[in-house]
Order: C-alpha cells, then sequence, then structure tokens
C-alpha cells in the first residue's frame, strides 16, 4: 500500500534524515515480529503506534500494545486522522491511558503526535520523536564491516527461487556476498530495495530483497556474511540437523508440565498466561484468581486476556511470550489448533473456575495427583435439525474427526464458545441404532435433555477417564 508517498513492494521500507536512516517495518502484526521474538531476536528498536482520531482504540490496537509491551520496545504514538471533523484526541488519549499507554503531559513516558498522514501535518514532528527516541538508545552500527541482520519475510517465487526480504542491522551487504541465514546459505546473486529497484549495496537499516539463498529461511532467521561458502555450507547443514532437536525443544517451551519443572527446579520466575473465555465477567474473574496464585518466588503475569474463541493471534502471541494458553468455555478455531500443535503450545480448557485455579496451583505445588480427566475423542457438525415422532428433536450431523460413541459425554459450540455440556441419549445410521459413528459418515444424534440446536453447531465428544496426573 502507499505509505507516506512510498509504494511498498516488500514489508519495510526507508527514510533518509539529516540524522540518519529510520527503517519501517509494515506493522507490529508484521508476521515476522512475533516470529523474531519467538527465536529472541529484536528486529524493532521502536514502536509507532497508529491510531486514528475518530476511531480511536480498536482491538488491533491493543493487540499491537501488547506486542510491543511484551517485546520492551519504546512505543511514540501517532494519532492519526486529525484533519478529519469528527477527531477526538482526548478520548483518544484517555482510551490509550486505560491500556497503559501514558502520554508525556499525563507524566508518562509516551510521546503523543497529531498527525495526518492526508495532509502532511506532524510528519516531521513525528520523525523527530523517532530520532530523539533512537539518540536515547543510543542506536547507532558500522558501516564498514561484514553485513549481519534478520530476516523479515521469504517465500519461494516461481520464477526466481527463494527470495529473502531481509534487514540489514549492521555492516554493508553487497552482490557477491556468501549469506548464512539460519539453517541456509547462498551467494546473494540479486538486490532489490523496497521500490523493486536492484542495488549493488545495502547498509545498515536498510531492508532489501535478496535472491541466491540455496532454500527458503525462517522470518526471523538472523543472517551474516561469510568469508568461505564451503564453511556457510557446513554451518547450514549442521543447523539443519539442530534445527529438528530445536523443534523439539520448542514444542516443550509452551507445555505447562515441563512450565512447572522449570519452576521447580528455579528456573522460571514467571508463570505466563493468555486466557481466552466466553463473556467479559469470567475473563476477569479467572484473570484475578489466576493473578492471587502469585507468590515470592513465583510471579503470574497475564500476557493477555479476552473475550471470544481462541485465535491464531493468541497462539502467536503464546509462542512469542512462552505462555500457557487457557481457554475458559472457548475453543481453539482450525488454524489455532493446527499452529499450537506444530509448535508445542498447550491448549488447556476449562468450564469451572476453580478448576482452573486448583490444577495451577496444585501443579504450581508439584504436586500431580491421578485424577479423572477428560479426553476427547471426537467432533461433529450439525448439518440439519430434525424432530421425529417418539424421539423428539434430532442432529442430523456429519462426524468431522475421530468417533461419536452412544457412552459419550458432549459439549455444544456455536461460534466456538461452549453452549451446554450433557450426554448423548442415541445415535442412528440408517434408522438404525448404532453404538459409534467414525470420522466422514453422517449420523442422528438424539442429545439427553437438550434440544435447543441449530445449523453450523459443533458438537465435541469426551470420555471422562482415569488417568496419571499430568498437565
Amino acid at each position: 500500500g502507499e505509505a507516506g508517498g512510498i509504494t511498498q513492494h516488500i514489508g519495510a521500507y526507508h527514510v533518509e534524515t539529516e540524522r540518519g536512516m529510520v527503517s519501517f517495518l509494515d506493522t507490529p502484526g508484521h508476521e515476522a515480529f512475533t516470529a523474531m521474538r519467538a527465536r529472541g531476536a529484536q528486529a524493532t528498536d521502536i514502536v509507532i503506534l497508529v491510531v486514528a482520531a475518530d476511531d480511536g482504540v480498536m482491538p488491533q490496537t491493543k493487540e499491537a500494545i501488547k506486542h510491543a509491551k511484551a517485546a520492551g520496545v519504546p512505543i511514540v504514538v501517532a494519532i492519526n486522522k486529525v484533519d478529519k471533523p469528527d477527531a477526538n484526541l482526548d478520548r483518544v488519549k484517555q482510551e490509550l491511558v486505560a491500556e497503559e499507554v501514558v502520554p508525556e503531559e499525563y507524566g508518562g513516558e509516551v510521546p503523543f503526535v497529531p498527525v495526518s498522514a492526508k495532509t502532511g501535518q506532524g510528519i516531521d514532528a513525528l520523525l523527530e520523536q523517532v530520532l530523539l527516541q533512537a539518540e536515547v538508545l543510543e542506536l547507532k552500527a558500522p558501516v564498514d564491516a561484514a553485513a549481519k541482520g534478520l530476516v523479515i519475510e521469504a517465500q519461494l517465487d516461481k520464477g526466481r527461487g527463494p527470495v529473502a526480504t531481509v534487514l540489514v542491522q549492521s555492516g554493508t551487504l553487497k552482490t557477491g556476498d556468501v549469506v548464512l541465514a539460519g539453517s541456509t546459505y547462498g551467494r546473494v546473486r540479486a538486490m532489490l530495495d523496497e521500490d523493486g529497484r536492484a542495488i549493488k549495496t545495502a547498509g545498515p537499516s536498510i531492508p532489501v530483497e535478496i535472491q541466491g539463498l540455496t532454500e527458503v529461511p525462517q522470518a526471523g532467521d538472523e543472517f551474516m556474511v561469510m568469508a568461505d561458502e564451503r564453511r556457510a555450507r557446513e554451518i547450514a547443514t549442521y543447523r539443519a540437523g539442530k534445527f529438528r532437536n530445536t523443534k523439539l525443544a520448542k514444542q516443550q517451551a509452551s507445555n505447562l508440565q515441563n512450565m512447572f519443572t522449570d519452576l521447580s527446579a528455579g528456573e522460571v520466575q514467571t508463570l505466563r498466561l493468555i486466557i481466552k473465555a466466553d463473556v467479559q465477567g469470567s475473563q476477569e474473574a479467572l484473570a484475578q484468581s489466576l493473578l492471587k496464585l502469585a507468590t515470592e518466588e513465583v510471579k503470574v503475569q497475564i500476557v493477555y486476556a479476552g473475550v471470544g474463541g481462541i485465535s491464531e493471534n493468541d497462539i502467536n502471541l503464546a509462542i512469542a511470550s512462552k505462555a500457557v494458553v487457557i481457554g475458559f468455555n472457548v475453543r481453539a478455531d482450525a488454524g489455532a489448533r493446527k499452529l499450537a500443535e506444530g509448535n508445542g503450545v498447550q491448549l488447556n480448557y476449562y468450564s469451572i473456575i476453580y478448576d482452573a485455579v486448583d490444577e495451577i496451583k496444585v501443579a504450581m505445588s508439584g504436586m500431580l495427583a491421578p485424577e479423572r480427566r477428560e479426553e476427547i475423542i471426537g467432533s461433529a457438525e450439525i448439518r440439519t435439525v430434525f424432530v421425529a415422532s417418539k424421539i423428539g428433536t434430532v442432529a442430523g450431523s456429519y462426524v468431522t474427526s475421530g468417533v461419536v460413541t452412544r457412552s459419550a459425554h458432549f459439549r455444544l459450540l456455536r461460534d466456538n464458545v461452549v453452549i451446554y455440556t450433557g450426554e448423548v441419549d442415541s445415535i442412528k445410521r440408517m434408522k438404525d441404532d448404532v453404538r459409534e459413528v467414525r470420522e466422514g459418515f453422517e449420523c442422528g444424534i438424539k442429545l439427553k435433555n437438550y434440544n435447543d440446536i441449530k445449523e453450523g453447531d459443533q458438537l465435541e465428544f469426551f470420555e471422562i477417564k482415569e488417568i496419571a496426573r499430568t498437565l
């Protein structure tokens, strides 16, 4: 899109000022932002939080604030659209104060700059604030050295092969340089700037697109220029082998059991939680109850708490901040479940606040006793609802995963929020009573003592088993 009159071909661009270069990454919601933090790398020195003067603080604004705070990056607020007649700067300031982003004039540390992208008003003042912050942070980088930096994004281009957008953080990158990026390497064949023009060199703070790598690196990978291509290949091959082990280690990161093993070993002082609930009241009550569990040895930090189903953004935040995800009467959507599975983020579901509190309290004490535990065995989508004589309301369902059994308990989900929990009364296939129906088949399900069902509702089936207690 257009940003200050600059057409962005890649998710980053730079501006030259009298006092140095300023590079802009698209947004803090940039896919690489969380990936980089998850790997401990820091691409961002300063976050410019753009808030519209007429809209005020939106859900994505709150999300951006959470990411910036979790990364420990200073914020500069740009209040945009101040030229509009319904612009209300005071309201925006009040809303941001509620999110703990306090302007300097209120005694806080955050500079607020009114701007208009349309008229250009305040843009110079905004750059001035960024440069002031840069001076305070002493952001300087050598130019005459082998280049180092970060991969911002990467993809496989049909015509050009692996293409990576990189941000040079120190030194100068040149065409012909041998580059090691994560577990891949290659010689830089071509470099394009943010306007798609071919360039030969790129210094600190310059984002460029490079071609010539043997594989597609990952967003957040660090890159460095190597003197020797053979050495670069050896390291890349070694890392590719280690990557498999790292992936396993990463899959342990957000697992409660490991979190508490670390706690007992004195390795983790903060238990970070992301809470999603069906309603604001439950979310606040659960957050307050869990915060009270904090002890001198173990702090409890709520990284994010919100209402609604668990989304991919929640999982990304969990990966980046090594947080444990708790769903209260809500579930994760398919994309979030897949992302959680791939990154070893454990999803912990509860329907009673005391259960969540007790389980975490017991786990923190390291006293996990055997317990009755739910095991999800399958799920189905309700495709039609009909009334059968002598039986009552029947859910014409399609089994989307696992198996549905007559002895199972169920949860009815609407928009990923739990509406009702109960038992299955009977299951029919082709007018016959059956004990179970497997994935990929249709069936009629009668729910015991419950009829308020709609097309599109989801059914989650579970059994209660006695198992050794783990989290």
